[in-house]
């Protein structure tokens, strides 16, 4: 087992657990913000796996999962925002931990990958991590309160 591999199951056993507790119990906000760091670290696992087991496709399967992470998240904050409303807003703890987390990942894989092709994919899907879980954190933090019925 090499560095990499060492540094994705560490990921995944400490990061994961705290993620499906939080998906599993609690106020929906928090439920939807627990999803989009579970897409977040289920990227950094990939990449992390792609550079330990020398398997470039699994960065494809990374970027995918950046793209697309952050986009459900969003739906899941128009869809169900008025269920949200009554919900205590965010911390601000999670945007950080977000770019803290995609920062000590990618740092490291850029410059183990050196000047490439593959260094402008990772940064790519950096951007895309980051960009996206602030975005999506703004989203969250914005989720409408129900609306009086008017039927009644």
């Amino acid at each position: 087992m090499n560095g990499w591999l060492a540094a994705a199951a560490a990921l995944m056993t400490l990061g994961l657990a705290p993620v499906l507790w939080c998906v599993a119990t609690g106020p929906l906000r928090r439920r939807v913000a627990a999803q989009n760091t579970g897409t977040l670290l289920v990227c950094l696992v990939l990449l992390l796996l792609a550079r330990g087991y020398d398997r470039p496709p699994y960065t494809d399967l990374a970027l995918v999962v950046a793209l697309l992470g952050p986009v459900g998240t969003l739906v899941y904050a128009r869809l169900l925002g008025p269920e949200m409303g009554d919900d205590p807003p965010q911390s601000p703890l999670t945007a950080a931990f977000a770019l803290t987390a995609t920062a000590a990942v990618l740092l490291p894989l850029c410059v183990a990958e050196g000047p490439g092709r593959s260094l402008a994919k990772l940064l790519v899907i950096g951007a895309l991590l980051a960009g996206g879980n602030i975005i999506s954190a703004k989203a969250l933090a914005g989720a409408r309160p129900k609306e009086p019925d008017d039927h009644g």
